[in-house]
């Protein structure tokens, strides 16, 4: 799912991509070549300075904090309403694959709250967090402690954990329900080879597609399952620019499948629109024939 007084409002942030060449100020939708974000990974938090460490310190010597761990002292001081200020001045870091990769900038301050919601006093490995936004510039070297890395303006920031996630698939009812653990296995697999596709950032489209995909429609989920239960490997993952993009910018995700015996791939397709900053489906899963 702020850094540095310097950007700490949506403000100061369009001020900085005042002066980015073009770059996207906040709040404005209508830039050419908009470059937008549908990333999956994890939001971590930096001090951008030696002081607001500090300032944190003392906020935490005042709050009634006794017997808590750090991650849920952390937790506790920020969600204090008193606190907020602090919370605005963090760096916030979206890392992907364990890189960091984004800094997040809400392009209205109101949705420091968006921030806060990711923030676990009793984090897991499969946390993980969505975001949702436009890129902008690189943060300037103070921002973050000389960490140089492009500014998220994120509109949306979707806080869970890949369990969670994979529990609320709905089990179709082709599936029986003693199947339903072989299920929940195959529909993890194709989630972590979406997942783990080579730098898959959520900038491209088709990254953004196959994020989208991956939280949004269950229904490739309940396709590998099926597929799994025919003796076929998932042998490929592939996106296309659709033959029906025009006006709009519409990919064709294409989901192999080989038999292990027989070695006969079969392929099914789903179209997705990927023009703006929320990506939707187009056309639902379906049997795809090569021309």
């Amino acid at each position: 799912m702020e850094p540095t007084e310097a950007i700490s409002s949506s403000q100061t942030g369009a001020k900085i991509c005042a002066n980015c060449g073009g770059t996207v100020a906040t709040g404005d939708r209508g830039r050419t070549n908009p470059s937008y974000i549908f990333a999956l990974g994890q939001i971590t938090t930096r001090f951008p300075s030696l002081g607001l460490e500090k300032e944190f310190a003392q906020a935490a010597g005042r709050a009634d904090v006794e017997g808590q761990t750090d991650r849920q002292v952390f937790q506790s001081v920020l969600l204090e309403q008193s606190n907020r200020y602090l919370a605005r001045q963090l760096c916030w870091i979206f890392s992907i694959e364990g890189l960091e990769t984004y800094l997040l900038l809400p392009r209205d301050s109101a949705d420091t709250d968006q921030l806060l919601d990711t923030i676990r006093g009793e984090p897991r490995t499969g946390d993980l967090d969505m975001v949702i936004g436009m890129r902008g510039p690189i943060a300037p070297p103070e921002t973050c402690n000389g960490l140089q890395i492009p500014i998220v303006f994120f509109d949306q920031i979707y806080s869970f954990d890949r369990d969670s996630l994979l529990r609320s698939i709905p089990r179709p009812e082709t599936i029986p329900a003693d199947q339903e653990d072989q299920f929940r296995l195959a529909a993890g697999e194709l989630f972590d080879r979406i997942l783990q596709l080579a730098d898959n950032a959520g900038a491209a489209d088709e990254h953004r597609a196959l994020n989208y995909l991956a939280v949004r429609y269950p229904v490739i989920y309940t396709q590998a399952s099926d597929a799994f239960g025919r003796n076929c490997s998932l042998t490929g993952v592939d996106v296309r620019l659709s033959r029906l993009s025009g006006t709009r910018k519409i990919v064709d995700v294409i989901f192999s499948y080989t038999h292990r015996t027989t070695d006969v791939t079969e392929k099914f397709f789903v179209r997705v629109d990927v023009t703006e900053e929320f990506p939707f489906l187009v056309t639902k899963l379906s049997p795809y024939y090569e021309r």
